[in-house]
């Protein structure tokens, strides 16, 4: 059974980091890309960074390209995403995904 586990959410002041992470079990998370998708109040499903499968290629919403970095752990079978310079519009709930499945999601909160 595939699983994915967020964690790493917190609340920060404008301009603080925080460190997502997304345990994987149930396959190798070098086989398949993986996304970070967000959801803020009263708004829809962003997406926000994808790691590819094999080489890990690495891709940003406008948004947050040049703040956060996505990263793959292979011997922990674990997706990253550092969040820098945060913004009150990160604020939201980030889930981690993999084609239609996604984990329950870890909160940011970002104040100004």
């Amino acid at each position: 059974e595939e699983r994915l586990a967020e964690s790493g959410g917190g609340s920060v002041q404008s301009g603080g980091s925080l460190r997502l992470s997304c345990v994987v079990s149930g396959f190798n998370v070098n086989s398949y890309n993986v996304r970070w998708l967000r959801e803020a109040p009263g708004k829809g499903l962003e997406w926000v960074s994808s790691i590819t499968s094999g080489a890990g290629g690495k891709l940003y919403a406008g948004s947050v390209k040049g703040r956060f970095t996505i990263s793959r752990d292979s011997v922990k079978n674990t997706i990253y995403l550092q969040m820098d310079s945060l913004k009150a519009e990160d604020t939201a709930v980030y889930y981690c995904s993999v084609g239609n499945e996604r984990g329950q999601g870890t909160q940011v909160t970002v104040s100004s």
